[in-house]
């Protein structure tokens, strides 16, 4: 722990890099009465007269160079929109790469611009928005300059994009209901941009290029001024829905039938208010189904679109601790329950941000009629620190469950100049009480963690401590593990060789260590320790890593791995290496592929992962990914295989269709996904989806058939 400490300090003392901005660091929007066609032909005449600018520099390849292409953004608004206009200028435009078009598109890959914009001003939270050169669009909800973010944010805005000789140009239209920002007449808002050029692997900022920060960096970004008197527009939201279907399998067809709908109100211009009735998920993708080969359970990311949205006002985390998640909301044990409807609160109240939910399940077979609440408080401290609280409670007829959470963040990208560091804590609380019982189960219940994080460029460093007992028990979160303290380091070095050909970086990891400690007995229970001798990041955007593992389990008791194999109780070192090979994402096809071999608690594991993408033009796409482990034990030896497949075709920006396929030779199922994805207007959305199971253990059987069809349409009143 001394050396560990003494390290931090030589990184302080050490961390002398100076910022990069440059003039003009302000953009002065321009007001703009008559109506502007969204086409990025760039032709109406306010985008002559407003000021723009044209100021960018390389972040990547070479920090602080100028750009090799010319980009020029200005900005209009009336009274109700802020519209966005762009010139990315490319003296190759037949080498511009864009290879999708779907709505939230990947844009790791493509040709894009990036717009972020802090409406606050607050140098902590804003809004990212994506076009690449198809007019494909993506954003995110960004908190605490990128240490929190909702990719699943779904604003109300549009583009259009027009391609010629000269480059690409876009055209953005936010409406101001979209943003939430304070009621001054005069508003001065916090914005960057970021421009990706993918052929030349160059990454242009116009403020903050340092390699340090990533645009999500507000605090390093320029200002946004000359918008007044602007209105927020729609106070009233509806979103009502109707879902038509029909399920077949080998009992009787069945119809199904179903309207509800969300109601928003916002009761200021930054607090929002949401009302659902009969909430439903029908085109939600099905989950992809793993092979557990672990002795804890598995985690499954949410993917219903009224939990994700917000999602950042309800989560506080302790470390491997979630102390909300959604999920245990209307799904038991990947069984949909219904969900009679709800009420959400979120927003910011000056520098308080707000999130009150209360969810109603019906009940279902064994399962009784629930309330789920969360409350979440984060006060913002400081230049870029935060004070937290939580309070969830799961309630039904026959019991409840507490739990009480808090946290400290201090954040700063100003360590001796520069240098980011991240440090904080928690501690989380559960309570359950079972109605007409005496017994005390509130023994052992307390969750805790304390970290200090140096997230930076060439170094980082993690350090922490986390403790969560063997009562510690919150039914409306997410925990693998109980009863265990553990200690978690990490050592990355990734310095960069400006004359070597080939190498953009080379990557060294000393030390990635979890040790786990059983929190009553205070015996050693687990340690993962990986080290890496090599890896690289090409300047190309291919890149390696040569890791060796050494992995020490200690079960306590016998514990079944898969199909009545045990693994008997005792003590197990494994010693194991991996190689993980990826190329740039950009390419025609493109693939990731690792290999781990190695010992594996009484014999031994191969372990091997594929994932390609064939990137055929800017409407198709194809993915596949398979997984195998080949396991030797005295008892037999067993394979396991996952296999997935997704097939993209986006026909336009507003209308996608995609079909996703699985099986795995443990539940010997195939499952298909077809869903047809069409934004007749912004903000409303129809879908199509079919799903079909078959059983696949002695042939192909199809044995479920589901059809469904609904429509979300949006009313702004």
């Amino acid at each position: 722990m001394k050396q560990n400490l003494i390290f931090i300090l030589f990184l302080l003392l050490t961390s002398t890099l100076l910022g990069q901005h440059s003039k003009p660091d302000t953009l002065i929007a321009m007001f703009y009465e008559e109506q502007i066609k969204l086409d990025g032909q760039l032709n109406e005449p306010c985008w002559l007269n407003a000021s723009a600018i044209e100021n960018f520099t390389q972040r990547e390849q070479n920090e602080g160079a100028p750009a090799t292409e010319k980009t020029r953004i200005a900005v209009v608004y009336n009274t109700h929109e802020i519209y966005f206009g762009i010139w990315c200028f490319d003296k190759e435009p037949d080498k511009i790469s864009a290879q999708q078009m779907a709505r939230d598109f990947s844009w790791g890959s493509d040709d894009n611009i990036e717009l972020m914009i802090s409406t606050f001003n607050d140098n902590r939270n804003g809004y990212l928005f994506v076009v690449n050169p198809n007019g494909a669009k993506a954003d995110i909800w960004v908190g605490d300059e990128g240490n929190d973010f909702n990719i699943d944010w779904n604003g109300v805005w549009d583009a259009a994009v027009d391609r010629n000789e000269q480059g690409w140009f876009a055209e953005i239209v936010i409406p101001f209901s979209t943003l939430k920002f304070k009621k001054d007449s005069a508003q001065v808002w916090g914005i960057n941009f970021e421009r990706n050029i993918r052929r030349k692997k160059e990454q242009l900022m116009w403020q903050g290029w340092s390699r340090l920060y990533d645009v999500e960096k507000i605090s390093q970004g320029g200002k946004l001024v000359g918008i007044n008197n602007i209105k927020q527009g729609t106070k009233i939201e509806l979103k009502p829905y109707m879902l038509g279907g029909f399920e077949f399998s080998e009992e009787k067809p069945k119809n199904t039938g179903k309207i509800g709908g969300e109601l928003n109100f916002d009761i200021t211009s930054t607090l929002k208010m949401n009302f659902s009735a009969n909430t439903d998920f029908a085109q939600v993708e099905s989950d992809r189904e793993q092979i557990n080969l672990t002795r804890f359970s598995l985690y499954y990311p949410e993917k219903r679109q009224f939990f994700l949205e917000g999602k950042n006002y309800f989560d506080l985390n302790v470390d491997q601790v979630r102390l909300f998640y959604s999920r245990r909301i209307g799904i038991d044990q990947h069984t949909e329950v219904p969900i009679i409807g709800g009420m959400r609160l979120f927003g910011k109240l000056n520098k308080t941000n707000i999130g009150i939910m209360s969810i109603q399940t019906n009940a279902k077979d064994s399962i009784p009629t629930t309330n789920y609440s969360v409350i979440k408080l984060k006060q913002d401290v400081f230049k870029q620190s935060s004070f937290g609280m939580i309070v969830t409670q799961k309630y039904s007829k026959n019991q409840y469950n507490r739990v009480y959470g808090t946290s400290f963040i201090y954040s700063t990208s100003e360590l001796f100049k520069e240098k980011n560091l991240i440090a904080g804590g928690s501690i989380a609380v559960s309570e359950t009480k079972i109605f007409g019982e005496t017994e005390n189960l509130n023994k052992n219940n307390i969750s805790y963690d304390v970290f200090v994080c140096y997230p930076n460029d060439v170094i980082e460093y993690v350090l922490g401590f986390m403790t969560v007992e063997k009562g510690f028990n919150p039914e409306m979160g997410y925990t693998n593990r109980k009863n265990y303290q553990m200690f978690y380091t990490e050592l990355e070095f990734a310095p960069r060789f400006k004359n070597l050909p080939f190498f953009r970086n080379l990557i060294f990891k000393p030390i990635d260590l979890n040790y786990y400690i059983n929190d009553e007995t205070k015996e050693t229970e687990s340690i993962f320790y990986e080290w890496r001798p090599f890896g690289f990041v090409s300047k190309s955007g291919e890149s390696l890593e040569f890791n060796i593992q050494h992995i020490f389990d200690k079960p306590s008791e016998d514990f079944e791995l898969i199909d009545d194999v045990i693994i008997p109780a005792g003590s197990y070192w494994d010693n194991r290496f991996e190689i993980e090979i990826s190329s740039f994402q950009g390419r025609k096809i493109a693939a990731e592929a690792t290999i781990n071999v190695g010992e594996f608690y009484i014999g031994h594991r191969q372990e091997y992962e594929l994932y390609m993408r064939f990137n055929f033009n800017n409407h198709l796409n194809i993915g596949i990914d398979w997984e195998r482990n080949y396991i030797q034990l005295p008892q037999k030896s067993l394979t396991t295989d996952e296999f997935g497949g997704r097939i993209d075709y986006a026909f336009n920006p507003k209308l996608h269709t995609n079909l996703f396929a699985q099986w795995n030779n443990e539940d010997k199922n195939i499952l298909l996904n077809y869903r047809i994805n069409w934004i007749p207007k912004i903000g409303s959305y129809f879908y199509f989806v079919v799903n079909q199971e078959f059983n696949a253990e002695n042939g192909i059987k199809l044995e479920r058939t589901t059809i469904i069809g609904k429509l979300i349409w949006r009313f702004a009143l």
